[in-house]
């Protein structure tokens, strides 16, 4: 398809996008204001939305490999756009966050990240943000599911590279739970900036879990080699149109 199409069919697809989010968001408050699981709905709604209407309007399909985890786990995923949040989101049945701190102000969104027990962090201060996202995780622990972290604490762009960050390790150690890595080649499709959505398919990867019983740094090898490893063999083999 000839690129200034594809260009008007994907702000169309944005627009809509977030009408949908409204839409969605006022269409179950009630629900989500009197139960968690109504805040959840919301979003698995959203999330389904955001992939059908993208491979409609867009020519971009999604695609879910490995186990889909169900229990209580921690998630470590690669982060190269928001097209990710969507996948891995709505792959799960019960997922949350840490998520940046600003986005409690973002319109709907930070009403139902909260609501479905995401954990905002502020990325400013390092220390005090480790401490005070241990303690939120704590205090969540009644609120059983599946947390995300971004482990190098932002959105990467397909061949950049940023450090994995000290809170994952922390995170894991504190709950003794498996972590489970994701790959992902979100990137190539949805960029981390521009409103051009590129035809193709969006793959995300859940790849074995790790188990909680790993030393800190050779936790910390194991899953940047495992979510690298797959994120790279994904994007070479990647499906571009």
């Amino acid at each position: 398809m000839p690129k200034p199409i594809q260009w008007v069919l994907s702000l169309i697809f944005i627009v809509q996008m977030y009408l949908a989010m409204a839409v969605i968001a006022l269409v179950y408050f009630p629900y989500a204001l009197i139960s968690r699981d109504g805040a959840v709905a919301a979003c698995h709604a959203f999330c389904w939305w955001v992939q059908k209407s993208l491979a409609l309007l867009c020519g971009l399909k999604s695609e879910i490999r490995g186990e889909v985890p169900t229990g209580e786990v921690l998630v470590a995923a690669k982060h190269q756009s928001f097209l990710d949040i969507i996948l891995i989101y709505g792959a799960l049945p019960r997922a949350k966050f840490i998520m940046k701190a600003e986005l409690r102000f973002a319109p709907f969104l930070g009403y139902y990240a909260l609501r479905i027990g995401c954990v905002p962090v502020n990325r400013g201060k390092r220390g005090a943000a480790i401490t005070k996202m241990m303690a939120d995780v704590k205090s969540g622990q009644e609120r059983p599911g599946q947390l995300i972290i971004y482990p190098q604490g932002t959105r990467v762009a397909p061949g950049d590279s940023l450090p994995y960050k000290a809170g994952t390790a922390v995170l894991y150690g504190q709950l003794g739970q498996p972590c489970i890595p994701v790959g992902t080649n979100v990137g190539l499709f949805w960029p981390k900036r521009g409103i051009l959505r590129h035809r193709g398919t969006a793959v995300v990867e859940f790849l074995p879990a790790i188990p909680p019983t790993l030393s800190k740094s050779d936790f910390m090898a194991t899953l940047e080699r495992a979510v690298e490893t797959s994120s790279n063999a994904l994007m070479a083999q990647a499906d571009r149109r």
